[in-house]
C-alpha cells in the first residue's frame, strides 16, 4: 500500500492537539501537587485523621486483592478454558462494574444486601448488619475492584501455549501439576499486573463506598472519602491527602506496566 503523503500543516496540527491533551491531564495533578508544596499544607494537616484513612484504605484494599485472588482466578480460568453456554453473557456481566456510574454500583449494592434489599431479610434473621460497615467498604471495592483483576487473569489463562500443558501431561503430570507448574507461572505476571490494577482501583473507589458504607472516621471513612469530607473544613488535609493518593496510583501503574512490558517479552 503506497504511503499517504505527510503534510506539514496535518503533522503541526497534531502536535498542537496532542499537547492541548498532554497539558490537559498534566495540569490538574501539577496543580494539586504545587499547592500542597507551596503552602506547606503539610503543618497543619491533621495527621491522626490522615493516617487513620490511610491504614483503613490499607488494610481494606488488601482484603479486597484477597478476595479477589480467591473467588476471581476460577472465575478467570473458567472464562478463559471453558466451553459453555453464555459464557460470552458471563464476561461481560464480570465486566459491568467497571463502567457503571459509582452511584449505580452503590445503590445497587443497597438493593442487594441493605436492610430492605434482596438479601436484607436473610441477614438479618443472621444478626448481619452491612451497610455503613468496614465490610460494607470492602464490598464496594471488590465489586467495582475485582472485575480488572478477573479480565486481566483471563487474558493471561488465555495466552498459555495449550501444547506446553499437553506436553506436561504427555510426561505424566497430573492436571493439579499442570496447573500449578505449567499454567499459573506462565500467567503470573498478568495476574500480577491484574491485582495491581485491582488494588489501585480499589485505593481509588469513593461512589459505591460512600452510598454503601458512609463515611465514618476510623470505620469507613478510606482517603477518597477523607477527601471529601475535608473539602468543606480543611483544605490542607484534603490536599495532602490527594497528593499521597497520587503517588499511590503512580506506584501502581508503573508497576502494573512493568509487569505487562516483562510478560509481553
Amino acid at each position: 500500500m503506497r504511503n499517504l503523503p505527510r503534510s506539514p500543516f496535518i503533522l503541526i496540527l497534531g502536535a498542537l492537539l496532542a499537547a492541548v491533551a498532554v497539558i490537559f491531564l498534566a495540569l490538574p495533578l501539577i496543580a494539586i501537587v504545587a499547592r500542597a508544596l507551596a503552602d506547606q499544607a503539610w503543618q497543619g494537616t491533621p495527621a491522626g485523621e490522615v493516617a487513620q484513612a490511610l491504614a483503613l484504605s490499607l488494610w481494606t484494599t488488601v482484603a479486597t486483592v484477597a478476595l479477589a485472588i480467591l473467588f476471581g482466578t476460577p472465575l478467570a480460568y473458567a472464562l478463559a478454558r471453558g466451553r459453555f453456554r453464555f459464557r460470552r453473557s458471563l464476561s461481560t456481566l464480570v465486566e459491568l462494574p467497571i463502567v457503571l456510574p459509582p452511584a449505580v454500583a452503590g445503590l445497587a449494592l443497597l438493593m442487594a444486601f441493605g436492610r430492605r434489599g434482596l438479601l436484607g431479610p436473610v441477614l438479618e434473621q443472621a444478626d448481619i448488619a452491612l451497610p455503613f460497615t468496614t465490610a460494607a467498604v470492602i464490598l464496594a471495592q471488590t465489586f467495582v475492584a475485582a472485575p480488572l483483576y478477573v479480565r486481566a487473569a483471563q487474558v493471561g489463562f488465555e495466552g498459555v501455549p495449550r501444547d506446553l500443558e499437553d506436553a506436561a501431561r504427555v510426561d505424566g503430570a497430573s492436571e493439579q501439576r499442570v496447573l500449578w507448574h505449567v499454567t499459573l507461572p506462565l500467567t503470573a505476571r498478568s495476574l500480577a499486573a491484574g491485582l495491581t490494577l485491582c488494588w489501585a482501583r480499589a485505593m481509588g473507589e469513593f461512589g459505591a463506598t460512600i452510598l454503601f458504607a458512609g463515611s465514618l472516621p476510623g470505620r469507613t471513612q478510606t482517603m477518597p472519602l477523607l477527601i471529601y469530607g475535608a473539602l468543606e473544613r480543611d483544605l490542607d488535609a484534603a490536599v495532602w491527602t490527594g497528593v499521597v493518593l497520587i503517588v499511590l496510583a503512580l506506584a501502581a501503574l508503573l508497576v502494573s506496566r512493568r509487569l505487562q512490558t516483562l510478560n509481553a517479552s
